[in-house]
């Protein structure tokens, strides 16, 4: 009987979407790197350069709004304290 209780908890767990949607999200977040440099070795050459400089500069762009967004905040902060 323990077992059989045991068995319909973990169905009943099973249902649950929420344990899916982490499942998935977390494969995604594992696979996901690996489907993108799969890609990027496929690639010709010169569109791999051009892939590799895009994803620098952009990379530098998110970056750079990250940091102005930061001081943004900060600079609020400081208004509102005085």
């Amino acid at each position: 009987m323990k077992i059989l209780d045991e068995l319909t908890e973990i169905g009943s767990l099973l249902r649950e979407p929420w344990l899916w949607i982490i499942i998935l999200s977390l494969d995604a977040i594992l696979i996901g790197p690996f489907i993108i440099l799969w890609f990027f070795l496929n690639l010709p050459p010169q569109l791999r350069l051009l892939a590799v400089v895009l994803i620098t500069v952009l990379w530098g762009i998110a970056s750079g709004f990250k940091d102005w967004i930061k001081s943004k905040r900060e600079e609020e902060k400081m208004r509102r304290r005085t």
